[in-house]
């Protein structure tokens, strides 16, 4: 009954391992400017090779590995604004006014 056990947190330790390989493949590949998915194919298929595939793999020219760095945040908020507009991802949706007046319209609840 031992060896089953021991089976069986290997096979958990191992399942880790390959899970980490996919998402850090993936994250490898994203920043890179190649897309999530093919980093997380090749982590998926080919563990732990899949990461080193990407570390070595150059980065295209508008990737945010080129602007940013390979971890980095893009350092105070008005640089990251900077590049979310080059990258055309502007700032994301605007959240809605808290109350009606506050959108410039609508009656005033006392008449």
């Amino acid at each position: 009954m031992t060896v089953f056990a021991l089976l069986g947190s290997t096979a958990l330790w191992l399942l880790y391992s390959w899970l980490a390989a996919a998402i850090i493949a993936s994250f490898l590949s994203g920043r890179k400017g190649y897309g999530e998915r093919v980093g997380l194919a090749s982590g998926l298929l080919l563990n732990f090779v899949g990461v080193v595939i990407w570390l070595v793999v150059p980065p295209r020219a508008e990737s945010l590995w080129k602007k940013v760095g390979p971890i980095g945040r893009g350092g105070d908020k008005r640089r990251r604004d900077a590049i979310a507009e080059e990258s055309g991802h502007g700032g994301g949706p605007q959240p809605p006014p808290a109350r009606a007046e506050d959108a410039g319209g609508g009656a005033s609840p006392t008449g």
